[in-house]
């Protein structure tokens, strides 16, 4: 990571270290539990080494009722079984970083809006201004949703990302789709 990826990392989130100071819980007993595959990883490592978390990491295991009974409570909010698999291995990697909160309601939404995005680009009344209105609405949503990324996620991710896809490179190339 450069020292402009640390900055935004500093921005964005927080050190596993001060959080479990902050909230009393033990460093240590917490990377058991990410480990464990009860609690995500942390979403980057700061060039220092520093793990850098959501400061809402516990949020999700608190609304389940605790860690043991997370993943059936993320699991129950998707109707595909596999689907909900899926999006548990995604969440417990660290690297859903695309989302100012991470929530099965959030995670649900951004898949919603980017499908919605892209048939709306396929549609063929796309240039129509209600078209056109509806599209900059995915678009703002969208936008509201996921942070600025680093050069660093771009790398990791293998390439552009979805704010880069789906919001930047619209707003870029379709005037009508307006920033909030």
């Amino acid at each position: 990571m450069t020292a402009a990826d640390d900055a935004y990392v500093d921005r964005q989130f927080v050190e596993l270290g001060e959080l479990c100071r902050r909230l009393g819980r033990a460093p240590d007993e917490v990377r058991e539990l990410m480990l464990a595959r009860l609690l995500p990883l942390p979403g980057y490592l700061r060039s220092d080494g520093a793990e850098m978390v959501p400061a809402d990491l516990f949020a999700l295991a608190d609304a389940a009722g605790g860690t043991d009974r997370l993943r059936a409570w993320f699991l129950r909010h998707w109707d595909d079984p596999a689907e909900g698999e899926e999006e548990w291995h995604a969440y417990l990697s660290g690297q859903y970083v695309c989302l100012h909160a991470v929530s099965p309601t959030t995670i649900r939404r951004k898949g919603d809006l980017v499908a919605a995005i892209d048939a709306a680009l396929t549609a063929a009344d796309r240039d129509s201004p209600t078209s056109t209105t509806s599209l900059a609405a995915l678009v703002d949503e969208l936008d509201l949703l996921e942070p600025e990324f680093t050069a660093y996620d771009r790398l990791r991710f293998g390439g552009p990302v979805s704010r880069d896809t789906h919001v930047t490179a619209l707003r870029a190339h379709r005037p009508p789709v307006s920033a909030p």
